[in-house]
C-alpha cells in the first residue's frame, strides 16, 4: 500500500526483510501503489481507492500462478474480497501478527504509527475474534507516514523513531502486555534493521509481522499442497457467483471474477 517512488529506501529495505526471512525455494514478487495514492492509506476513503489496485494484483497474480498472495498492510485492504477472488491463499499482515501473537502470549498491545489507524485496527481485531486477547493501543504520533521512509536513509532518524517506539513499549509492558506489535508495516521494516526484537526488561516478545507473514504464507502454500489443493472454503463467507452467472455480472460489472470459466 505504499507507492514505490515516495517509499524508495523503505521498498528496498522491504525487500531486504522479507527476502532475508523466505526459506531458498522461495520467490517473493513485490507491488505497491503505482496508479492512484500511496502515501496516505491512514484515512478510510484513501484505502477505498488504493484497493482497488490491490484486487488487480490478486487476479493478475491468480492468472499468473503465484502460490500465495500477502498483503502488506497492517488494516489488511481488501483481505476478504481478496479472498473470494483467488484460489491460492491469500493472508494478511494485520490477520497474520494478531493470530501470531496470541499463540506467543495471552494478550497482545498494539503500537501503531499513526493516531488514525487505531479505530480501523482495533475494528479488525474484533473482526478476528480476538478482542479479548487485544491489552491496549497507542501510536507514535506520526502524522504523515512518508516521513518515517527517512527512517531507512538517516540513522539519526531511526533512533529517534525507534526511541518514539520504545516509549510506548514500555508503557504497555509496564502495564501487564505480554507481546507487543508494532502496528504499521513500516516500523517492523526499521525495527527488524535494527534487531530490535524484545523489550530491554521483562523479555516481552515485539513479533515482527512482516517476517511472520512471509513465513505463513510458505506454510500456507505447503498446507494446501498436503490438503490436495483445498484452501479457502466457498461456502457463506468467500462463495464464488455460480459460472450461470458469470455473464450477467460481466455485462454490469465488466471483466469481474476473471479465473473463473
Amino acid at each position: 500500500m505504499t507507492r514505490p517512488s515516495a517509499w524508495p529506501a523503505y521498498n528496498e529495505a522491504l525487500r531486504e526483510v522479507a527476502c532475508a526471512a523466505a526459506d531458498s525455494g522461495t520467490t517473493l514478487t513485490f507491488h505497491g501503489i503505482e496508479k492512484r495514492g500511496g502515501v496516505g492509506d491512514q484515512y478510510r476513503a484513501l484505502e477505498f481507492i488504493e484497493t482497488q489496485e490491490v484486487l488487480e494484483n490478486v487476479e493478475r497474480a491468480s492468472a499468473e500462478g503465484y502460490d500465495a498472495f500477502l498483503i502488506g498492510n497492517i488494516c489488511d485492504p481488501g483481505l476478504r474480497e481478496a479472498r473470494e477472488l483467488a484460489d491460492m491463499p491469500v493472508l494478511g499482515l494485520g490477520e497474520t501478527s494478531f493470530h501470531l501473537a496470541s499463540m506467543m502470549g495471552a494478550d497482545f498491545a498494539l503500537v501503531t504509527g499513526s493516531p488514525k489507524h487505531i479505530p480501523k485496527i482495533v475494528e479488525n481485531v474484533r473482526r478476528y475474534g480476538l478482542a479479548q486477547r487485544l491489552h491496549s493501543a497507542r501510536s507514535i504520533e506520526v502524522e504523515r507516514l512518508v516521513d518515517l521512509d527517512k527512517g531507512f536513509s538517516d540513522p539519526a532518524v531511526a533512533q529517534a523513531l525507534i526511541a518514539r517506539f520504545q516509549r510506548q513499549v514500555d508503557d504497555v509492558s509496564a502495564s501487564g502486555a505480554e507481546v507487543v506489535i508494532p502496528a504499521v508495516g513500516v516500523f517492523m521494516v526499521l525495527l527488524a534493521r535494527a534487531g530490535v526484537r524484545c523489550t530491554a526488561a521483562g523479555g516481552v516478545p515485539i513479533l515482527n509481522g512482516v517476517q511472520g507473514l512471509v513465513k505463513m504464507g510458505e506454510t500456507a502454500v505447503r498446507l494446501r499442497a498436503l490438503m490436495g489443493g483445498a484452501w479457502t472454503s466457498r461456502r457463506g463467507m468467500y462463495q464464488q457467483p455460480p459460472a450461470s452467472q458469470l455473464a450477467e455480472l460481466r455485462d454490469f460489472y465488466g471483466p469481474v471474477y476473471r479465473s473463473l470459466a
